[in-house]
């Protein structure tokens, strides 16, 4: 039905994005792709363009083109640096090109963004200092 949609209204970037979503979820992620793409083409409100932009680059990312997902994921959180949910896929694009540190330091810095839990908040120094510089030794 929405590929119908999608014949009858292909400039509609809100039944676009859509249609995206839904290969996505069904696991067409390929064909998920064209759509995300075109979506991001048309005209988006931030939210709509917020999601288009995660989808692609998780789709990406879960194509094995990480590089790809890199790109996507970056030029989301360069328009939208406080989404913490670009922030956290993209820690996971990292982790899969091999910047093992800079992954686990964007994963600390969003748990510790986000999270209310006085558990963790208190080591919230000690913990950025360690993502900061997680092969360091602080023995003698």
């Amino acid at each position: 039905m929405l590929l119908e949609l999608r014949a009858a209204f292909p400039d509609d970037a809100q039944v676009t994005l859509e249609t995206a979503y839904v290969h996505d979820s069904l696991g067409y992620e390929e064909d998920a792709v064209r759509h995300y793409e075109a979506a991001l083409a048309g005209e988006l409100g931030d939210d709509e363009r917020r999601g288009a932009l995660l989808g692609l680059g998780s789709t990406f990312r879960a194509l094995g083109r990480d590089t790809d997902s890199d790109r996507t994921l970056r030029e989301g959180i360069e328009r939208y640096p406080d989404d913490n949910a670009l922030r956290a896929f993209h820690a996971l694009t990292s982790y899969s090109l091999g910047r093992h540190a800079d992954a686990v330091r964007s994963l600390v810095e969003v748990l510790l963004e986000t999270t209310a839990d006085e558990r963790v908040t208190r080591y919230r120094r000690a913990l950025l200092a360690y993502a900061d510089d997680l092969d360091r030794s602080w023995l003698r």
